[in-house]
């Protein structure tokens, strides 16, 4: 392209199509979570409870992510289409991600699971799942 040429227009659904999508991305970091809460729970060593604070929020905070790249990026209106509840699957999701980086309690980010397993329940529902899903249920 040359300098006094226009500008090619170029579209993608995401930023660097990738091709992966895959919920166990979120359920992995919700697995963290997890366990940083019940590891805080029984430790008394105070500095120990605090880096399970910071991994536990850091986690959390890519389930956001993860979930938000699923939502925005892999689902499609056909899919809600199909699936009426997805938004409001994705949206409890993501709050119950938030809930479980403020909390230390241990069932918040079991809620927190269950949640993306119902969404990881739809999506491989899909057809196209098959093509970039990489760990499908057993």
């Amino acid at each position: 392209m040359g300098f006094f040429e226009s500008p090619r227009r170029a579209v993608a659904h995401c930023d660097l199509f990738c091709g992966v999508y895959d919920p166990a991305q979120a359920r992995i970091e919700a697995e963290s979570v997890l366990q940083a809460a019940k590891k805080y729970h029984d430790s008394d060593d105070e500095v120990f409870r605090s880096r399970c604070i910071s991994v536990k929020e850091a986690q959390a905070e890519l389930v956001k992510h993860h979930l938000s790249v699923l939502w925005t990026d892999f689902f499609k209106p056909h899919h809600l289409e199909r699936f009426p509840e997805l938004h409001q699957m994705f949206w409890n999701a993501i709050k119950a991600a938030g809930d479980a980086k403020k909390s230390t309690d241990p069932a918040v980010a079991e809620d927190l699971i269950a949640q993306i397993d119902g969404i990881a329940g739809v999506f491989w529902q899909t057809d196209e799942s098959a093509n970039v899903g990489l760990y499908p249920p057993s």
